[in-house]
């Protein structure tokens, strides 16, 4: 090969990985933290992924209300294409127009189900790049979560969204009242700080970093994708519904082999909800011996049963934001940090 031809041939692949060690320094930056709300702010909500009608968001928007915020209702809602809120084209135009939307300060997810990333790659975030606001929501809104932290680098809240907005407060749990309070408290910019009761495989440690995660079977779809997430150096977490034990653990040694739990710096379990093995096919290991398996090399702390997932005790958690997890024998906080 003559010499031309070889350095020809080289600089493309030189380009390529310089490409991805910039990139990858990128994500690793502090986030921006987008302004905190204040009373009058108005916050919009859409459905990116599931269909639902005005109906069944009520009660959020009367509880948002009732905090201070004025409210704007997207055109997605009531929309649907079969299980979708609208059309791709739709949900993306109406997600859009509320990303570009200056007057608008956050940005809650309706629901979740499945659909988001059916759009994510056209979402242009030039405006809200500018503008940082808050996106709001969980489950299939990891999507977003994920693809704003590695594309934007903008801090998120993953929490409830208006379909876990009871529609009887009076008879409502103090687990649920609490949840839905913890939105409030992240918008406005109180600091988050959780305890939560220690599980006896919960593995001791002090651990410092950015928060990222979610939905485990979402961010697993999302790999080696522009919306993939970088864990190195964060605080991981990482919850799921519906799935077998033995679809677990792939997903755990889909996290494993792409490297992202070996330069973790903690990493928090939420709720799973698992589906019972079939009558012959027992997977025969549990949940916590799933993930201690797949971290038994590393050194950082592991908290298990933390209050976060598809279930009532579903607290708000700032992605992108420092926090400090602590976990002892008798006692696991987190909290965020400056």
């Amino acid at each position: 090969m003559k010499r031309k031809d070889f350095l020809s041939s080289i600089i493309p692949a030189a380009v390529s990985i310089k490409a991805i060690s910039l990139d990858m320094e990128e994500s690793e930056k502090k986030s921006t933290i987008p302004p905190y709300l204040k009373k009058g702010d108005t916050i919009g909500i859409t459905s990116p992924a599931g269909y639902i009608i005005l109906e069944d968001i009520q009660s959020s928007i009367n509880k948002l209300q009732e905090w201070g915020f004025n409210v704007s209702i997207g055109n997605t809602i009531g929309k649907r294409d079969f299980s979708f809120g609208g059309t791709d084209a739709e949900r993306l135009a109406d997600l859009q127009q509320m990303l570009d939307d200056k007057n608008i300060k956050a940005i809650l997810c309706a629901r979740g189900g499945y659909g988001a990333v059916r759009i994510v790659d056209k979402i242009n975030l030039d405006v809200f790049k500018k503008y940082p606001k808050w996106i709001i929501g969980f489950s299939d809104i990891t999507v977003l979560h994920s693809h704003i932290s590695r594309n934007a680098n903008i801090a998120s809240i993953h929490s409830k969204m208006c379909n876990s907005f009871p529609s009887d407060w009076s008879i409502a749990e103090p687990i649920q009242i609490a949840t839905i309070e913890s939105i409030r408290q992240c918008l406005v910019g109180e600091k988050i700080k959780y305890q939560t009761t220690p599980n006896v495989n919960n593995r001791i440690g002090k651990a410092t970093g950015l928060l990222v995660g979610g939905n485990l079977k979402t961010l697993e779809s999302l790999a080696a994708s522009c919306s993939d997430i970088n864990t190195k150096n964060k605080i991981l977490f990482v919850e799921d519904t519906g799935e077998y034990l033995y679809s677990i653990d792939r997903m755990f040694w889909n996290l494993k082999r792409s490297c992202k739990l070996s330069q973790l710096n903690g990493l928090i379990i939420g709720g799973f909800k698992i589906k019972k093995d079939d009558v012959g096919e027992e997977y025969g290991k549990t949940l916590e011996e799933i993930v201690l398996e797949k971290v038994k090399e590393y050194n950082y702390p592991v908290c298990f049963d933390f209050s976060v997932g598809h279930q009532k005790n579903n607290f708000a958690l700032k992605c992108g934001v420092a926090h400090q997890l602590h976990i002892t024998e008798n006692a696991v906080s987190f909290l965020e940090v400056d």
